[in-house]
């Protein structure tokens, strides 16, 4: 999973705050924090160098860590930045979202790409549009196996394998969901006479839950 690195940027310095030396460079010079996984981060300096932090141990492999043997600048900003909600702690990874880019922090064990963001992320019940079609359905299941291994019977083929599908990812999870948006009942109970269709998940863009304007459009096209 390709990780993202906070911004290389200096952090604003409270008003009310004294702090020493190596806490006040820690936030004041423009570094950036990679997530690594298993505790490490990657910080690149100010002058583009680039360290191995390990936070839970308090290690670093700057020269002012392993020479004097002092909690450094690059382990601070590390515990600023996930103090902060910059950089994920321990045990996270963060990666950017599949839609937005922007970053979201996954555990580094759980992950399944793509990842998405809280705006972008889709649940049973949601309005979603095809990408290949325009078409507004409603999800009704956000399952963990891959396009690549699940099988539609009536085409004899893997739902990546499918002619639409094709210039989708084949490692993405699926996703089912119905036609039209409307007849779906508000408890998420879907109707016997509606088919379930199955799509790699990168094909489905979240909706807005306010688009009930396109969703009447949707409706009224069916009619």
């Amino acid at each position: 999973m390709k990780t993202t690195a906070s911004p290389k940027a200096p952090l604003p310095v409270p008003a009310s705050d004294h702090l020493e030396e190596r806490s006040l460079r820690a936030r004041t010079e423009p570094m950036s924090v990679l997530p690594l996984g298993d505790g490490l981060y990657e910080v690149e300096s100010a002058s583009d160098h680039s360290y191995l932090v390990d936070l839970e141990a308090g290690r670093c492999t700057c020269p002012d860590h392993v020479f004097r043997g002092v909690r450094c600048k690059h382990v601070r900003r590390v515990a600023i930045e996930i103090t902060e909600g910059r950089t994920p702690p321990p045990g996270q990874v963060g990666v950017a979202c599949h839609d937005c880019g922007e970053p979201v922090f996954v555990d580094e064990d759980d992950a399944i790409e793509p990842c998405y963001c809280h705006g972008h992320a889709i649940w049973p019940g949601n309005t979603v549009r095809d990408r290949e079609t325009g078409d507004l359905l409603t999800v009704v299941d956000v399952s963990t196996l891959r396009a690549d291994a699940v099988e539609i019977r009536e085409a004899d083929c893997t739902v990546a394998e499918y002619g639409t599908n094709e210039r989708y990812e084949p490692d993405v999870p699926v996703v089912g969901a119905v036609y039209p948006h409307a007849r779906v009942k508000p408890n998420g109970v879907v109707p016997r006479s509606l088919k379930v269709y199955t799509f790699p998940r990168t094909r489905l863009e979240k909706r807005p839950d306010g688009s009930r304007r396109d969703a009447r459009r949707s409706r009224s096209s069916a009619r």
